[in-house]
């Protein structure tokens, strides 16, 4: 992970549009780093044990979360970011111009209106796991990989899923636990499915 200096000029930006938008709360931007940004590159970690792809979608993407803080440091994959909210994608846009990101793509759609499919998925507090399976499985390319970035209770949202993974066929592979840089004690998950 690049240090914190490297993400000071995407941050600034981010609030300024956050500012005529509200991406996220105004309570949150204190935490923009930790809660956001941080959290969105803890997919390292996937990348270290299983590789990184060409291609990853980002579902929901909402303000930009995971998808620009990968797009911008792993220029080498071609990032999309999917959200059905126009002013979100609008936002992203804006950002993507401002710092002139060339490997992000966005997307203002519906997940079931995709057809392109992708190395790599991603998801960050979207749905419940069972819901966003039934939208990111069938976007994956054979042997791809959907990650979902979970809270605490992953072990509870997989139960319920696990007749949507036997449907496409697909498994869990891992569950990737980490803390973000805060003070109380905030454990996070990534769901490793594979497709």
């Amino acid at each position: 992970m690049k240090n914190k200096e490297f993400y000071e000029e995407y941050m600034t930006t981010f609030l300024a549009e956050n500012a005529k938008v509200n991406l996220i709360s105004k309570n949150d931007e204190k935490f923009l780093w930790e809660k956001h940004v941080y959290d969105s590159l803890s997919i390292e970690k996937f990348f270290d044990k299983y590789g990184k792809g060409d291609t990853l979608l980002d579902i929901g993407t909402g303000g930009g979360f995971p998808a620009l803080p990968i797009a911008l440091t792993y220029p080498e994959i071609n990032v999309t970011a999917l959200d059905s909210i126009r002013k979100k994608i609008n936002a992203i846009e804006n950002i993507k111009t401002e710092l002139n990101i060339n490997n992000l793509e966005t997307i203002c759609a519906r997940a079931e209106n995709i057809k392109t499919k992708y190395d790599i998925i991603t998801s960050r507090a979207v749905a419940s796991l069972d819901k966003i399976c039934g939208y990111a499985l069938p976007l994956l390319k054979k042997g791809g990989y959907f990650v979902a970035y979970k809270s605490r209770k992953a072990s509870d949202e997989l139960e319920a899923a696990e007749k949507v993974l036997k449907k496409f066929n697909a498994k869990t592979v891992d569950i990737i636990e980490y803390q973000l840089p805060l003070d109380e004690n905030f454990t996070r998950n990534l769901i490793i499915i594979k497709y």
